[in-house]
């Protein structure tokens, strides 16, 4: 039996929710389109959206459930929230940085996090980051924080090699 995913993260757009779904899902292998839904004429008066345009547009990253909401540009994406993209290579994550960083706020990029040209937040990591970091040695995990801090694009190399000392 296939299991159904609970928490589905829901993406707020004001009108890019068919845009930003189509780019993440070429991005990400795995992926596709589920499902595209569109206003109604009926509700008119209190979302203001011509009938037909596109409501949401549900959709999978590499089997992952995800939501873009057309609402409005009230509420816009913070890096309060984000996610993680776990990478087992230098050329995976030298690939999502790119793509994802593409058209995005170079200003925002440091230590590993991005943001796309949505606004979405990204931190694209290597798994062997979230190793390093649970290491209970204090020297250790003072030198990989302070190679990290001075990368915007991870590069594992040198956090292994901070690491080992």
């Amino acid at each position: 039996m296939a299991s159904i995913q609970q928490i589905v993260p829901c993406l707020w757009f004001d009108t890019q929710a068919e845009e930003a779904a189509n780019f993440y899902v070429g991005i990400f292998d795995n992926s596709r389109i589920t499902q595209i839904s569109y206003y109604s004429k009926g509700g008119e008066e209190g979302h203001g959206r011509e009938p037909g345009s596109v409501l949401m547009v549900e959709f999978e990253l590499n089997g992952t459930n995800f939501t873009a909401l057309n609402g409005d540009p009230r509420f816009a994406f913070s890096q309060a929230v984000s996610f993680q993209v776990l990478c087992e290579s230098q050329q995976e994550l030298d690939r999502f940085w790119l793509h994802l960083g593409e058209g995005g706020d170079p200003d925002a990029q440091q230590c590993g996090w991005l943001k796309d040209k949505f606004g979405l937040s990204w931190q694209i990591l290597p798994r062997v980051l979230m190793e390093m970091l649970k290491d209970h040695t204090a020297s250790r995990t003072e030198r990989v924080m302070a190679a990290l801090g001075t990368m915007k694009k991870l590069d594992i190399a040198e956090l292994q090699r901070a690491y080992a000392g």
